[in-house]
């Protein structure tokens, strides 16, 4: 997936893994369960380990074809995944990312109204040892071969400005961007010199719209800010949990387009509370019923068996351990 402005482009797509996907239609999910690691990066648990094989660690950008070996790689842990995770790869496309080797795309498009959506599910395979049994070691070239009952992921629903096509097939998406930037300066000096950016509290100010009064599901934010627009994060790893997510992301876009640039400008000067007047303004504009759309969701703490922070993220409706 290239990424030039304001636009996903697809060069290529397999038409052999998506063959293997095209089988995804039946069957359940494995028990798995919905976690987030100390450093707020998503994650699934799997009762029983998938074998990552030897991925190469480079690749030049300019190539939008990846060699046979890799594709022959990637095929090999859809096959695992399509196992344990029917329902999470049902109706996806796989396409090929020259720019994130290590990270295979898949994706879905969803119609509301006269607008449009992205579905967009990123595996990220790089190895993390504390994570991983390393079952051969890798080069400098290629990672090691590895197993994990940990697979982490990117889950996300994108507003669309337009698709476009070429001979019958997608060839980019044109994402609706709603922010116009969210640089608001750096700190430090020379080498230590870092920007300071309000994506974060933009996401806080989101996702705190939509959740009832003292509702905490920190580090889990539904709705987030990336790619300059609001977007929705789907931990449910099925076509309902995909769909479950497109109503409230449809209205949540709707709602907050003509407040953007006033929400900019309040969080360039002020780090996000809800006390912010501006913030009680709108949520108290917003209609309780989308406020009760994420009460499913529940977040707690604990340690690992490395004593190392973690989040078990738990939904009401569904059965995911």
């Amino acid at each position: 997936m290239e990424q030039l402005l304001n636009e996903i482009r697809i060069h290529y797509i397999d038409s052999s893994v998506n063959e293997l996907l095209a089988g995804a239609d039946n069957g359940h999910n494995a028990p798995y369960s919905m976690r987030f690691n100390q450093g707020e990066e998503y994650f699934v648990e799997l009762g029983s380990a998938v074998v990552v094989p030897h991925l190469p660690i480079h690749h030049d950008v300019r190539n939008p074809v990846p060699n046979a070996p890799y594709i022959s790689s990637v095929r090999d842990i859809v096959k695992q995944l399509i196992e344990a995770l029917p329902e999470a790869f049902n109706g996806l496309t796989y396409f090929f990312d020259p720019a994130e080797i290590l990270k295979p795309c898949f994706y879905r498009m969803f119609k509301v109204d006269e607008d449009v959506y992205l579905y967009l599910l990123r595996l990220d395979l790089l190895p993390r040892p504390l994570d991983s049994d390393i079952l051969e070691a890798g080069t400098n070239d290629r990672t090691p071969a590895y197993a994990t009952k940990k697979l982490y992921l990117e889950s996300e629903l994108i507003p669309l400005e337009a698709v476009m096509w070429e001979s019958g097939r997608v060839r980019a998406f044109r994402i609706r961007q709603l922010i116009s930037q969210t640089w608001i300066g750096e700190t430090g000096k020379g080498y230590l010199v870092r920007g300071i950016w309000m994506d974060t509290d933009l996401s806080k100010f989101f996702t705190k719209l939509f959740l009832l009064p003292g509702k905490r599901i920190y580090p889990y934010y539904p709705l987030f800010c990336k790619y300059k627009t609001v977007c929705a994060t789907i931990p449910l790893l099925s076509p309902e949990g995909r769909r479950s997510m497109v109503p409230l992301l449809h209205y949540a876009v709707k709602r907050l387009s003509p407040e953007i640039e006033k929400i900019q400008n309040v969080l360039r000067d002020a780090d996000f509370s809800e006390s912010l007047p501006e913030f009680s303004q709108l949520r108290a504009s917003i209609p309780e019923t989308w406020k009760t759309h994420l009460n499913s969701f529940s977040v707690n703490a604990y340690l690992n068996a490395r004593e190392q922070k973690e989040y078990a993220l738990d939904y009401a409706d569904i059965k995911t351990r």
